[in-house]
């Protein structure tokens, strides 16, 4: 009896090591439902909208960046980056975590006579995200030529979805949610 186990068992390690028989094994859901990816994210159009806040969220299976707009926005880009670079100077934007989100919105952070609609006390720590699974800083960059750099210093390069909504009134949000894995 206990030669013939061994001879099943010796079968069943060579069928296994030939590939012709597998355990079954069950393919594992993606985390959350999430089926994202880390492309880069964006809509193309200048806006006529302005930056008028920043804030953040966290959420079960994600952290969320929300850009709210008076106005409706046009266009943005939301891409990981080797490093993210001022508008205009070029110079790095120094961010905690070990990857970099770009995002560009098409709009600025002034009105028609450059008053500031957007201006954090502190642009290296433009939202508070102390205790995020995700989030390590948000940097506000600044507005060049109509056009608003935020960077988002995240844990690793994570699935992330970008989108927009409407409201509340006769504004717009930019919505960019990164996955706590992936």
């Amino acid at each position: 009896m206990k030669k013939r186990v061994l001879s099943v068992l010796a079968a069943c390690a060579l069928l296994l090591g030939l590939g012709m028989f597998a355990p079954a094994t069950a393919t594992a859901a993606p985390y959350c439902g999430i089926t994202w990816g880390s492309l880069p994210e964006s809509a193309a159009g200048m806006s006529s909208a302005q930056i008028k806040n920043l804030r953040s969220g966290r959420h079960t299976c994600f952290d969320r960046l929300v850009v709210d707009l008076k106005g409706d926005v046009s266009g943005y880009s939301v891409e990981y980056v080797n490093r993210v670079s001022a508008l205009g100077s070029g110079f790095t934007v120094p961010l905690s975590g070990a990857a970099d989100l770009e995002v560009l919105v098409y709009a600025p952070a002034h009105d028609a006579d450059y008053r500031a609609t957007y201006a954090p006390r502190n642009r290296s720590q433009a939202v508070n995200v102390d205790g995020y699974r995700t989030f390590r800083q948000v940097a506000f960059s600044g507005t060049f030529e109509g056009q608003t750099l935020i960077g988002l210093g995240v844990r690793a390069r994570l699935p992330i979805r970008t989108f927009v909504l409407d409201g509340p009134g006769d504004g717009s949000r930019l919505v960019i949610d990164v996955a706590h894995r992936w």
